[in-house]
């Protein structure tokens, strides 16, 4: 089963784009909640580049990998990755209400669909708050 998040923000294509493939902003935007962040991140963005950020809870009691690998990339467009058996493919669409960003993943079967879509959808509205963050700044 795949799920579908995503959001709109009214921020040049450039921004966005920037904001998702550069590690150290990674780093600020990356969590579902206050409570987790994200201590470390790499990107390598190309086919066959790794990626692998590690998110762990503010107090120490737990933390995990997300890591994968490239499979395809277009400029500002595109992008897809393995990670695990499982595979994501986040879209960026220009529109005249700002850059679309819309991800759609493979579900996993440890947590129910609603938890899955609302920890990637918390995700992605960080995501978009940090690039409105930057713009203004």
């Amino acid at each position: 089963m795949n799920i579908t998040v995503e959001v709109t923000i009214a921020a040049p294509i450039e921004a966005v784009w920037a904001a998702w493939t550069t590690p150290e902003d990674i780093m600020e935007w990356n969590a579902a909640s206050d409570d987790w962040h994200t201590t470390s991140s790499s990107v390598d963005l190309r086919v066959g580049g790794a990626f692998s950020s590690r998110m762990e809870a503010k107090d120490g009691s737990m933390g995990f990998d997300f890591a994968g690998t490239y499979t395809k990339v277009v400029e500002q467009e595109l992008i897809e990755c393995a990670f695990g058996e499982r595979s994501l493919r986040v879209e960026f669409r220009q529109g005249p209400s700002g850059v679309t960003v819309r991800e759609t993943f493979e579900a996993e079967a440890t947590h129910s669909e609603e938890q899955q879509r609302a920890g990637w959808q918390s995700i992605l509205d960080n995501f978009a708050r940090h690039v409105l963050k930057k713009q203004s700044t």
